[in-house]
């Protein structure tokens, strides 16, 4: 056999086993992105879907946040407008975590029904507004937000 020949050979079997580990990664490192009415529909689907690790982007439903005095952990309700959970978090809170804040939490459902979160992201509208009108007099304010030439 050609050395050539040889070096094709060991090439496709090099790459071959290469997409084949890509490929089943994918299912171990793939995460759905879900809204709290999508996962009540995967579980009502397959029991099994409990804890399975999933993203839910909701909203916190106001007057639900209960701190650990630890400062550690979390308890809230998440809602899309149709469906609720409880969520218990562990970890770092976010300071622009507070009640009626857009969140995504990433962890498992568990058996009672109750999301336990290991990372919790929270938006913060504010910094994405337009400044207001009163601050448009402001010295400075034009040159900052001026684009440059």
């Amino acid at each position: 056999m050609k050395a050539r020949s040889k070096f094709l050979i060991g090439g496709a079997f090099v790459l071959g086993t290469a997409g084949y580990l890509m490929a089943s990664s994918i299912d171990e490192t793939a995460q759905y992105y879900l809204t709290p009415t999508e996962l009540a529909s995967k579980v009502s689907d397959n029991p099994r879907f409990v804890n399975t690790g999933v993203k839910i982007g909701a909203r916190v439903v106001n007057g639900t946040i209960k701190r650990d005095p630890s400062g550690r952990s979390v308890g809230f309700r998440m809602t899309d407008g149709a469906k609720e959970y409880d969520v218990v978090h562990t970890g770092l809170i976010p300071d622009t975590f507070t009640d009626g804040v857009d969140v995504v939490v990433e962890g498992r459902l568990d058996p009672n029904g109750t999301f336990q979160s290991k990372i919790l992201l929270a938006k913060c509208a504010s910094r994405y507004e337009n400044a207001p009108e009163k601050y448009k007099d402001t010295p400075g304010y034009k040159t900052a937000t001026a684009p440059r030439a």
